[in-house]
């Protein structure tokens, strides 16, 4: 897959078929979108692209509303070439970008600048100035510029409509279940691991204190999760932790931290992607060391229940 992070490196084309959104997720209800995508360029010949913008612009137009977000663009890339995409661009959303119409978007952008025979689009998708674009607007300027306008409806799962919000609230809420339920596979982040305060060695359970890699990455909410750890190209079972630890501390920034079973091992400044499986519990504080070690055992089994449950 290439990758363009301007639309001047992008070669016109009208043979060209394409989607944009922000796609912060690829969950099923984008995926149905790339499918046709996919599956439309390879019948009749034409390039994909796929159009996202990045920073997310409810970042940009709404102050003080700093969207974290399901996927980073590496993630976001990963998935979409899996999938099938030939071409994914970066557009920098600005607020200058936005203030653009909805018309000079598409002809700026879509038709003048990437060429275009073929639109496809959630039934619902909104772009331009005050969102005034939209599918009918598409239609209308697609029969005056011989392009077609193809819609995908709405991805249901458990009768509800899949979306990247609910997703995000979802983890923010601590429903994991949910969350990647909606999300078709376990949500995970990546981050280097650094030297920490070494308590959780003290208490009989040596962590990993991790830093993610992206700070523009939703952290779900605080609580003990059971996760499965992926470092290097070895897979390993662990609980990760993600709280103040308010046993030994009043106050202080969120620690997220991770315990391998059956892991004695340096890691420092590896990279290590955690996937989360099933959320345990929120985080409690305790009256002594002895009562969160308690606590702590409790989590390994319930962990190790969890794994065996699905065989790893």
């Amino acid at each position: 897959m290439q990758v363009f992070n301007s639309i001047k490196d992008l070669t016109k084309n009208k043979n060209t078929i394409l989607t944009l959104g922000t796609f912060d997720g690829i969950h099923p209800g984008h995926l149905k979108i790339i499918d046709k995508l996919v599956d439309c360029s390879k019948e009749k010949g034409c390039r994909n692209v796929v159009i996202t913008f990045h920073p997310h612009p409810r970042t940009v137009l709404s102050s003080g509303n700093d969207v974290k977000m399901l996927t980073t663009q590496e993630e976001r890339k990963d998935l979409l070439e899996k999938h099938g995409v030939d071409n994914f661009l970066t557009i920098n959303f600005t607020k200058e970008f936005a203030s653009l119409t909805a018309e000079q978007f598409i002809y700026d952008y879509l038709i003048n600048g990437i060429g275009v025979s073929e639109i496809v689009l959630g039934y619902d998708h909104h772009f331009g100035k005050g969102r005034s674009g939209n599918v009918d607007l598409l239609k209308i300027i697609g029969a005056k510029e011989n392009f077609i306008v193809t819609t995908v409806d709405a991805f249901y799962i458990n009768d509800e409509i899949v979306s990247s919000t609910k997703i995000r609230n979802a983890l923010i809420d601590g429903d994991l279940k949910k969350a990647n339920t909606l999300l078709g596979r376990n949500y995970s982040f990546s981050g280097t691991v650094i030297g920490g305060d070494k308590r959780g060695r003290e208490l009989g359970y040596p962590t990993a204190n991790i830093k993610l890699s992206s700070q523009e990455k939703l952290l779900p909410a605080i609580g003990i999760y059971a996760v499965r750890v992926f470092l290097n190209n070895e897979k390993h079972i662990g609980l990760l932790s993600i709280g103040k630890r308010p046993t030994f501390y009043n106050e202080g920034e969120i620690v997220t931290e991770v315990y391998i079973y059956n892991f004695d091992r340096e890691i420092y400044d590896e990279v290590v992607t955690l996937e989360l499986v099933e959320r345990l519990r929120g985080e409690e504080k305790f009256n002594s060391a002895d009562d969160l070690i308690s606590q702590m055992n409790k989590d390994k089994e319930n962990g190790l229940k969890v794994f065996n449950e699905l065989n790893n």
